[in-house]
């Protein structure tokens, strides 16, 4: 039987009317690479919380600075720093008086190799491995923290020639992880979970050897007057989300 026009439009409708509960919003969040598994738990719970739907978008702060610039419908920046969101506000694509740290990033030296990096760092002066994989320091803070570390050691010169760069923390990690380098700096968040390593072996690099990784959210223009956008901000400062990103060894204010 054919369906009329009419039949067919209500149907849709319909089905969209039941993903999406009439009042409620989608909202676009452009997500640092880094913190792409704690923003995959987390949305679940804001919108089963609030019948809003959050659509994540992840790569590196750098490209998405960018995109938003070129005007990207991004509503919200889960920066993976806090000079990328103040640049932001300045240039008239930031919400005035919205951005907040929403995490304080750390970085570890990590093997998928479960016996590679020893825990008290010595792995990392003794260089028993041909590739080194780490994040573009001109894209990524934790390239940033990463050379700033080797510097700390006075090791870059040594590394430079064993580097393999990524455009972002998560293809760095994915280099180690499938073998292209056998070590490589990368955000603890993505091998830790519930106060441990969850793979391979790493060395969780001390804070005494780069400048703070602070990662800032902020409100975009584009996000202005959604009601939904400002509430998933007020979210990620709830003690519930807290939990969450200190689970991933996000340090959090």
């Amino acid at each position: 039987m054919k369906l009329s026009t009419a039949v067919v439009a209500g149907a849709v409708a319909a089905v969209f009317s039941v993903a999406l509960p009439a009042g409620a919003e989608e909202i676009q969040v452009a997500v640092a690479a880094n913190f792409t598994a704690p923003a995959q738990e987390l949305a679940p719970i804001f919108e089963k919380q609030t019948g809003n739907k959050v659509k994540l978008s992840f790569g590196s702060t750098g490209a998405f600075f960018a995109q938003i610039n070129n005007g990207a419908p991004f509503d919200i920046l889960l920066a993976a720093d806090d000079t990328t969101p103040a640049k932001l506000l300045a240039n008239g694509n930031g919400v005035k008086g919205s951005a907040f740290t929403y995490a304080q990033g750390k970085l570890v030296f990590w093997s998928a190799d479960p016996k590679l990096v020893d825990k008290d760092g010595k792995a990392v002066k003794e260089m028993k491995f041909n590739k080194c994989a780490v994040a573009d320091p001109k894209l990524a803070p934790y390239g940033e923290a990463a050379y700033e570390t080797l510097k700390s050691l006075k090791l870059l010169d040594k590394y430079q020639p064993k580097f393999v760069t990524g455009n972002n923390i998560g293809k760095t990690f994915q280099f180690v992880k499938t073998g292209n380098a056998e070590v490589g700096f990368v955000a603890l968040s993505q091998v830790y979970k519930n106060g441990k390593i969850t793979e391979g072996s790493g060395w969780i690099v001390p804070s005494k050897y780069y400048q703070p990784i602070r990662q800032d959210a902020v409100l975009l223009k584009h996000g202005e007057k959604s009601a939904a956008a400002k509430s998933f901000l007020k979210f990620l400062q709830s003690a519930e989300a807290n939990k969450l990103k200190q689970s991933y060894g996000y340090a959090t204010h």
